[in-house]
């Protein structure tokens, strides 16, 4: 395997009532496998990179699911370590119309959650590797992921390995226990190469508001940023307007220090899963900056990707190249 890209984080199972039903509701649940750097690692194998997944599940069939999900998109799943233990959940109602969807989570005491930072061959999963991309939901769990998170940092950083951080802020989380999220956000900030995170996440980090409107807004958040991390290099999100469940209009931005592009808004209608469209976004822009393809190029495969996932059941994005390659807003029609 030639410069892999390495994702470290929790994969979970996700359950879901059919259809758009409530939990209230519900006599039977779907079973996906997701979780967020495992979505990133399943789109960027789907577009013909060399992916490794470093995480935990339990030593048993409910492990065993989710490592084949990723196996069977072409990820590495050689350093996920087994050990006793549950398997994190979650739990999805899917909104329609005026109705949010909405999550509940059922990760507390998981496998990967309790695991020991040692419990993980970092260095084997690093090994040559292009990059280390991880994010904001692992330090969230809880102190041992925390632990995790910066094991994981520690040991990029120590052979060269740039890190793709994305923010990925989960209130319902973080607020589970007596945390601090700017804090341990800002230490796990200052290592990244990359930032997936709007001028909402840099506020965060940082304290502090920022002013205007739109693009002059998330320029001024970029460079407050970039003057509070030294090694950050590009700043990557998504501006998302919703009409409804059903219809939202997006666009997609990347920063540098020496300038930025950003996208014209595009519509997407006839949504089939938003879950994992924020991941298809960090994956295409990973894929352009593999490419050393410059801040248009990351800023459209991003859009792409993202628009694609929307039309996608499940958590991860199974998308081609070639589908990549042949995207355009708008174009419906049957591919003959």
């Amino acid at each position: 395997m030639t410069n892999p890209v390495t994702c470290f984080g929790e994969i979970l199972l996700r359950l879901t009532p059919p259809g758009n039903g409530m939990l209230v509701q519900a006599n039977a649940l779907d079973l996906v496998v997701g979780g967020a750097e495992a979505n990133v690692a399943s789109a960027l194998a789907s577009l013909g990179h060399d992916v490794r997944f470093a995480s935990v599940v339990p030593d048993n069939p409910l492990g065993e699911r989710a490592l084949a999900a990723l196996r069977a998109c072409g990820v590495d799943a050689g350093h996920v370590a087994r050990t006793g233990g549950r398997m994190g959940l979650y739990f999805l109602e899917s909104g329609s119309g005026a109705r949010p969807s909405a999550i509940t989570y059922d990760r507390a005491g998981s496998a990967f959650a309790c695991a020991a930072p040692q419990a993980i061959d970092f260095a084997g999963a690093l090994e040559g590797a292009r990059l280390l991309h991880c994010g904001g939901i692992t330090p969230a769990l809880g102190p041992g992921g925390v632990a995790l998170a910066r094991a994981a940092h520690d040991a990029a950083r120590s052979i060269g390995v740039p890190i793709c951080f994305d923010g990925n802020y989960r209130a319902q989380l973080w607020s589970a226990w007596d945390s601090d999220p700017a804090a341990t956000l800002r230490e796990l900030v200052a290592d990244a190469t990359i930032l997936i995170g709007n001028h909402r996440d840099i506020s965060l980090l940082l304290g502090r508001p920022f002013s205007g409107d739109g693009a002059r807004r998330r320029r001024e958040a970029a460079e407050a940023a970039f003057a509070a991390f030294p090694r950050l290099e590009l700043i990557a999100s998504t501006a998302r307007q919703l009409v409804n469940s059903d219809h939202h209009r997006i666009a997609a931005r990347v920063d540098s220090r020496a300038g930025h592009y950003q996208t014209e808004e595009i519509d997407v209608s006839g949504i089939v899963d938003r879950i994992g469209t924020g991941d298809a976004f960090a994956a295409g822009v990973i894929d352009g900056w593999l490419a050393d393809a410059g801040l248009e190029a990351m800023a459209q495969r991003g859009l792409a990707l993202a628009a694609l996932k929307h039309s996608i059941a499940g958590d991860m994005c199974p998308v081609s190249r070639a589908m990549l390659d042949g995207f355009s807003a708008g174009a419906g029609d049957v591919r003959r």
